[in-house]
């Protein structure tokens, strides 16, 4: 079909990068915020950032929900809730964002990195060897919306009697089984940050149904004083770890909260519009000899809001970087992890960790591997300019076939 794509790809590329735009209800709420300076999440009981936990809590189907001010902040509070010992190790996929392994270390914890395979989700096996070396937790990032088998993870988890975190800043309303991800581990951790699918600039969400989890939570969170009457839940918990706990002081302020809701009724048509826009490109680039994007598990009901992507038969890293170079100069940003200078998604760029491991098959996937943003706001037009663009430049890079 590349053929076809040469005559359609002189139209202006896509703009992949905004947002939509804020629903109106969000901007009267944001006025009336203003007017009255009401900016802190305490000072009335019915404040916005209550009202979003309530309402999210109520959409994820959890009893306790946490807003913070990013999924990075809910990470680590979700460790720190935990309890776990000083330097307690903490198993993570090898393809993650950089503020993953960072919130293991903010939390005085050791990031332990397990392997991923081409399809970008964890290698069991070497996730089975490492959690069976010892691990205070297990903290899995469904990385770029691809949910690892959350069966065979959570049996595990659970026989080795070691608490599970969701990292599922990529996939608010991405189903495993029926179920919502974020909710089948002990913890969930979800982003609001601008490339998300709900967009508040920044923010973040922790939820869980463990009264206990919670309490410790909201206490670090920053409720100083009796501000965690203003929280469900088991009220004797919050009295009991006030004062023991130190105070972080990551919440979410009323601006922000008033964003955040008027997006949460369209999480799913977001979802349904994502998932099809993803479907679309995918065929075309799996129609092509160059590309394999990786089909969705059986149990698994994706909300994709970018693709990725493996190119076959690439052979050197320089007809990686023309494929590249080709998309940018017609406007598709279709980067390759590996080979993106300073990407923060591959691990030999966290230096902050110390000695890294080798990790094989994590680093000869990342050396292949495609991401471009696919947002639901998208139309055939422009997911076909993109998909012609991916197909016409590995023509050109990789020679025809």
């Amino acid at each position: 079909m590349a053929h076809d794509g040469h005559s359609r790809i002189t139209a202006p590329a896509p703009n992949v990068y905004d947002a939509e735009p804020i629903p109106q209800a969000a901007r009267a709420e944001i006025e009336r915020l203003l007017q009255s300076g009401d900016l802190f999440r305490y000072t009335s009981d019915n404040a916005p950032v209550s009202l979003l936990e309530a309402e999210f809590a109520a959409f994820m189907g959890v009893r306790y929900a946490l807003a913070v001010s990013s999924c990075s902040a809910a990470m680590f509070l979700a460790l720190k809730a935990l309890d776990l010992p000083r330097r307690a190790k903490v198993l993570i996929p090898a393809f993650t964002f950089a503020a993953v392994p960072s919130a293991v270390v903010h939390a005085d914890c050791v990031p332990v990195l397990v392997e991923v395979g081409h399809d970008f989700r964890i290698d069991l096996t070497d996730f089975r060897m490492k959690l069976a070396d010892g691990a205070g937790a297990v903290m899995i990032s469904h990385m770029r919306g691809h949910t690892s088998d959350m069966d065979q993870i959570m049996a595990a988890c659970d026989a080795a009697g070691v608490p599970l975190v969701e990292d599922a800043a990529h996939s608010l309303g991405t189903l495993w089984g029926g179920r919502r991800i974020g909710t089948i581990g002990r913890i969930g951790c979800f982003s609001f940050q601008s490339y998300k699918l709900v967009n508040a600039g920044e923010g973040g969400m922790l939820v869980t149904d463990d009264p206990e989890i919670a309490a410790r939570a909201v206490i670090m969170s920053g409720a100083y004083e009796h501000n965690w009457k203003k929280h469900p839940g088991l009220q004797n918990s919050y009295l009991h770890w006030q004062n023991k706990l130190p105070l972080y002081n990551v919440r979410m302020q009323n601006l922000s909260a008033a964003v955040i809701r008027p997006q949460i009724p369209e999480i799913d048509r977001r979802v349904r519009d994502g998932r099809a826009n993803h479907d679309r490109v995918a065929d075309r680039l799996n129609a092509s000899p160059w590309f394999r994007v990786p089909k969705a598990l059986p149990k698994e009901d994706r909300a994709p809001d970018s693709l990725q992507f493996n190119l076959l038969g690439v052979e050197t890293d320089e007809a990686a970087l023309k494929f590249q170079e080709i998309c940018k100069s017609r406007g598709v940003g279709a980067n390759v992890f590996g080979l993106s200078k300073d990407n923060a998604r591959a691990f030999w760029n966290w230096e902050f960790l110390g000695e890294l491991p080798e990790l094989p098959k994590t680093r000869a996937m990342l050396m292949r591997a495609g991401d471009l943003r696919l947002p639901a706001r998208l139309n055939a037009a422009e997911l076909d300019y993109i998909a012609d663009t991916l197909i016409a430049a590995a023509d050109e890079a990789f020679g025809r076939s």
